[in-house]
């Protein structure tokens, strides 16, 4: 299998339509940009219902299980499909848009997992490392209730260090090493904005002591030159050509599913935590 390529590359876009330029710079210096608008209104209330619907479909398999469905969810593809996400995701990437992965991370309230610190892309068995995330704020997310956390600039320092994490935590593998590497930035979003961060970029989450759910929908979109790196674990992806085309026929576009059914059996893909 070819080495992974975990190096950040500036974005290089000097007529953005939807970003500002001074929006981009901040995503080359930090690897993140926050906060972003998308929806408002009966749509934040409706996206809000949407997951309490999905939540109780799931009862045994709890808040953190809603992995990779949206090809398997009307719901979630719609989301992966939102023109405004899209719009800022092609600033940074490009016209030719895949979405490989979504995930459904709630921490209910008083929810004492940590997600430790780490980089998306090291977990990820795609090259090269060109995947941006979307976080779309299902509930208000801020520092009461164990907002999503970035260490600003580290998606330029390549891969770092991993060890295995200790206690109570969402995933087994962490950042070594990650106090040192500069001080946390608070992911706060209101209910419909969402924000953008790089793969390579270490972040995390504290436990949510508050009696306040925060949940929040990741969406993966990457360029369709990114390829994989393993097989086995391509064949458990289920991608959404969302925008453009595939020239490398890489990726097999999956079409709307017809209804909402998230009680299937799960990508086996541990893809990174919030």
């Amino acid at each position: 299998m070819p080495d992974k390529d975990l190096l950040f590359v500036p974005v290089k876009n000097p007529s953005p339509a939807t970003l500002s330029r001074e929006q981009i710079e901040t995503f080359n210096d930090n690897g993140f940009i926050r906060p972003l608008p998308v929806f408002s209104g009966a749509a934040v209330t409706a996206n809000r219902a949407y997951f309490d619907f999905l939540l109780q479909q799931v009862p045994t398999t709890g808040a953190y299980s809603i992995n990779c469905y949206q090809a398997r969810c009307a719901g979630i593809w719609d989301l992966c499909m939102t023109p405004r996400i899209l719009d800022y995701v092609e600033d940074l990437i490009g016209p030719n848009i895949i979405c490989w992965a979504s995930h459904f991370f709630c921490k209910l309230p008083h929810d004492a997992k940590t997600v430790p610190w780490h980089q998306d892309a090291a977990y990820w068995h795609l090259s090269p490392a060109r995947t941006v995330t979307a976080w779309l704020a299902i509930d208000d997310a801020n520092e009461g209730n164990s907002a999503m956390r970035f260490i600003a600039g580290t998606h330029r320092r390549g891969r770092l260090a991993m060890r295995k994490a200790q206690g109570n935590v969402v995933l087994d593998l962490e950042t070594e090493h990650a106090d040192g590497l500069g001080a946390p930035v608070y992911d706060c979003l209101k209910a419909g904005e969402i924000s953008l961060h790089a793969d390579m970029l270490v972040h995390g989450s504290l436990p949510n002591s508050s009696a306040r759910r925060r949940c929040g929908l990741t969406l993966r979109y990457c360029p369709p030159e990114v390829t994989f790196t393993n097989d086995q674990w391509a064949r458990g992806v289920e991608p959404i050509i969302c925008r453009g085309t595939d020239p490398y026929a890489r990726w097999r576009h999956h079409v709307r599913p017809t209804g909402d059914n998230p009680a299937l059996d799960n990508s086996p893909h541990n893809i990174g935590g919030n």
